[in-house]
């Protein structure tokens, strides 16, 4: 650290600052009130990843990793959500150029912050297919979480349409499952109550 350009790293540090005042957007269209940051939801995900067992085939300290990175360039580019309307090519090479100036001026960090990013994207090796998944994870459980707070069945159904089928990893499709199954017996029950 010794050898970075001081300014550079306060530069890198107030990038990851922003992170922590940035509002996750797509709450925003499903008109969530007090819904959590972008580094919120990345904490949640990197502190979930203390829950892959010693027997996991993944590397957790990977997926630790690529948890605390996967969302970084939102410092630059904002929360890119599907109600933008943003060509998906378009989306990348944004968050692409953006993750390019938040890491090129901190030496071998900068390299290893964007390689994991890189990682991440592709989307090719097991740990970045499990924080892939463990992403999806943490919107269907933030969002039964805020239907549950607001006592609003079914307000954030459109992300469960959306994810259906789409997870990978066994564990976290069982939690998934779980999810599911408690938010549709706590609809049920309310509706019977009304």
């Amino acid at each position: 650290m010794d050898s970075l350009n001081p300014e550079e790293v306060l530069k890198f540090i107030e990038f990851v600052n922003n992170l922590k005042h940035l509002p996750r957007r797509g709450w925003i269209f499903t008109k969530i009130k007090d819904h959590e940051t972008i580094s919120g939801h990345m904490y949640a995900m990197a502190l979930m990843t203390f829950l892959l067992g010693d027997n996991s085939q993944l590397d957790r300290l990977k997926c630790l990793q690529l948890t605390l990175v996967h969302d970084l360039a939102e410092a630059i580019v904002g929360d890119i959500t599907p109600h933008d309307n943003v060509p998906i090519d378009e989306k990348h090479k944004k968050e692409d150029e953006a993750m390019k100036e938040i890491t090129s001026h901190i030496g071998t960090a900068g390299l290893s912050i964007y390689k994991l990013y890189k990682e991440y994207e592709a989307k090719e090796t097991p740990e970045a297919k499990f924080v892939k998944d463990l992403d999806r994870f943490d919107l269907l459980f933030t969002a039964a979480c805020y239907e549950k707070r607001d006592n609003a069945p079914r307000q954030c159904q459109e992300y469960f349409d959306s994810l259906e089928g789409k997870f990978e990893h066994p564990f976290l499709k069982k939690l998934v499952a779980l999810i599911v199954k408690t938010r549709n017996s706590n609809t049920i029950s309310k509706e019977t109550t009304n």
